[in-house]
């Protein structure tokens, strides 16, 4: 027993492949559409997680043209810019965003009931 032939076994991390997935950052970016409830029937509709590259007050001003509701951008801490509308227009902001080639469907997650 001069010689000790011990083997250590490795670690298996059964995350690495989920954790080399998420490494890149921003390669899957989504976009996040919700709901906030105000007060009684009144709702507010946020889209936050748009590429910085994009001009948020156009898309902002497409938005309140083809919906006929009134919104606005807010400079948030946490997410950056957020883009505000008026009322439950989750289904309509997802579609447009998709039409006009902003995000793709697979890229875009809403929230809310």
């Amino acid at each position: 027993m001069s010689e000790l032939d011990v083997q250590i076994p490795t670690t298996f991390d059964p995350f690495a492949e989920a954790n080399a997935e998420d490494s890149g950052v921003g390669t899957k970016a989504y976009v996040h559409i919700r709901i906030q409830q105000r007060n009684g029937r009144k709702s507010l509709t946020t889209v936050q997680g748009l590429k910085k590259e994009f001009s948020y007050n156009k898309i902002l001003k497409d938005l309140k043209k083809e919906f006929c509701c009134n919104g606005t951008v807010v400079q948030d801490p946490e997410q950056g810019q957020v883009i505000q509308l008026q009322g439950d227009q989750r289904k309509n902001v997802s579609a447009f965003l998709v039409q006009a080639g902003i995000v793709k469907k697979d890229n875009i997650k809403i929230h809310g009931f």
